[in-house]
């Protein structure tokens, strides 16, 4: 009886050590060398891939913003402020039911299939809203000059680039509704224009929320 007790001592004693140490490496040593790590050679990525703005973070590299008016009495969907360079369209984004203490955003795809009537429409409305936003005194748009990137939104909604096609259709509203010349706007898309990650991988973009801060810091320049 002795030895049976001596033994199941030794055998929780062992399992207590084991559970120390395991907790010991993977509870705090191995989280701290790979946040270290992560520190150390991608402080940038590891932070959340924060962009800043006099001072202080106003939003992610990684993370689309919307760029609109405040809702005007009746209105369920805001318009859009012209002033600034607009991002893909954000179908497909629901809003957390579960706990509604807080007004979250959940990303998603409106998985519509390409035949998709609501699909079409929504295209097809998205187009001729650009193709009106976009056409000022001296300068027409044409529906043949929309994008696809303009018109249709991505997987997760939340895409925070456009194509250079999209950033340069929207040059001369810009130019117009910020007392700018269009060579300015045309010289800020260019210089916020970012190739191929490596060369090869994805395609060209425009970080619409990176170029919107330039184009602040340009006006505030007039």
């Amino acid at each position: 009886m002795n030895n049976s007790v001596t033994n199941t001592a030794r055998l929780l004693g062992a399992g207590l050590r084991a559970l120390l140490v395991l907790t010991l490496v993977t509870g705090v040593i191995y989280p701290l060398v790979v946040t270290g790590i992560a520190q150390g050679l991608f402080s940038d990525k590891a932070n959340g891939s924060e962009i800043k703005s006099d001072g202080r973070v106003v939003g992610s590299s990684l993370i689309g913003q919307s760029y609109n008016l405040p809702l005007k009495k009746g209105q369920e969907t805001p318009d859009a402020d012209l002033k600034w360079f607009q991002g893909r369209p954000a179908n497909g984004l629901g809003s957390n039911s579960v706990n509604t203490r807080y007004s979250l955003i959940l990303s998603g795809a409106t998985n519509l299939s390409a035949d998709s009537k609501v699909l079409l429409k929504q295209v097809q409305d998205a187009k001729a809203a650009v193709v009106k936003d976009n056409s000022v005194p001296g300068h027409t748009v044409s529906p043949a000059d929309v994008p696809a990137d303009a018109v249709t939104s991505s997987g997760s909604g939340l895409d925070p680039a456009i194509s250079p096609a999209y950033a340069e259709l929207q040059v001369h509203r810009v130019a117009v509704k910020n007392g700018l010349s269009v060579a300015q706007v045309e010289k800020l898309v260019k210089d916020h224009t970012e190739g191929r990650t490596l060369g090869f991988i994805g395609e060209p973009r425009v970080n619409v929320l990176e170029l919107n801060i330039a184009l602040k810091d340009l006006v505030a320049k007039r």
